[in-house]
């Protein structure tokens, strides 16, 4: 078998099947289920993904960025069932108070690992309240108050759409570090040399940190298009023509889907980055299918439950 270099490896599009990589951590993102078919559906999704080992499962905030409804309950389900759960914690929407005493519940129920963010601003100003954390690097600096948190935080290969430039959207990531934020994980972003230049970026401003990069597997195109447009996240042309006229053909966008995700992935595990993250939108096919094609199988489950 032919061997491919690092340096060649963009211009070999899915002629890497079947190469070994290094080792890799996975990760997977998950949300609270609104009603009981989506309940369901996410149950059958997190039973076929704990086969594949995560390193630990993260689980967003509820509805209009609520800090902890739906969240703290799903945690604790998915710990029950041995997967290291990590609840995501927003900032904007709440009082510093209640966020503290979210923070504090967590850490007493064996909770050692959150994922710090601002969340949404609410549409009536609150935010800039005296009693809210305004930045998420202010909300860092409390969690760190509260306990020994592993604290992840959010960075984007593509500004964040309320940056002024990307020099002050990595200054942000740097005073969430210096706050005491212990990892980044990535927005998704479609252009892999984007994420490469931003880690060797990061690297050069001295955030040392580790890095999980964000991966989203297209389940609706349509979909992601739209979303894309509202967080600032790019939609390149090829990615478009990839997913052109399949519409009415799911199989087929499914399999592109899965190829795409899984060469990106194995990219950046080739180009040094082995931490993937990966946000399923409660679903398992197109996750388990990159992971399979990274050479990523399923394996009997744990038994004891593991806290993060």
């Amino acid at each position: 078998m032919n061997t491919i270099s690092p340096t060649r490896f963009a211009d070999r599009r899915f002629a890497w099947l079947g190469e070994p990589l290094p080792d890799v951590a996975i990760s997977f993102e998950f949300f609270p289920a609104k009603t009981p078919a989506a309940e369901a559906r996410l149950w059958q999704s997190v039973e076929k993904l704990q086969a594949l080992r995560p390193r630990y499962v993260s689980v967003t905030c509820g509805a209009g960025g609520n800090p902890a409804e739906g969240t703290q309950a799903l945690v604790a389900a998915l710990r029950e069932r041995g997967l290291a759960a990590v609840p995501h914690l927003t900032c904007a929407s709440s009082p510093r108070r209640d966020i503290e005493q979210i923070a504090v519940r967590y850490r007493a129920s064996g909770f050692r690992h959150i994922v710090a963010l601002r969340g949404d601003r609410p549409k009536d100003g609150s935010h800039d309240e005296p009693d809210r954390y305004r930045f998420a690097s202010e909300l860092v600096a409390a969690l760190r108050r509260i306990g020994a948190f592993e604290i992840s935080v959010a960075a984007y290969p593509e500004p964040h759409p309320e940056a002024p430039t990307a020099a002050a959207d990595l200054d942000n990531l740097k005073r969430k570090v210096d706050a005491g934020a212990s990892r980044a994980i990535t927005q998704y972003c479609f252009d892999t040399d984007a994420i490469l230049r931003f880690r060797d970026r990061m690297r050069a401003a001295g955030i040392d940190v580790p890095l999980a990069v964000g991966i989203l597997p297209v389940h609706d195109f349509g979909q992601v298009r739209r979303f894309s447009e509202r967080c600032g996240a790019g939609v390149p042309g090829w990615l478009c023509a990839l997913f052109e006229d399949l519409e009415d053909d799911q199989a087929q966008a499914a399999l592109v889907a899965a190829c795409v995700a899984a060469e990106q992935a194995r990219r950046l595990i080739v180009e040094g980055i082995p931490q993937l993250h990966f946000y399923t939108l409660n679903r398992a096919e197109l996750t388990i299918a990159a992971c399979r094609m990274l050479g990523l199988r399923a394996q009997a489950p744990r038994t004891a439950a593991a806290a993060a």
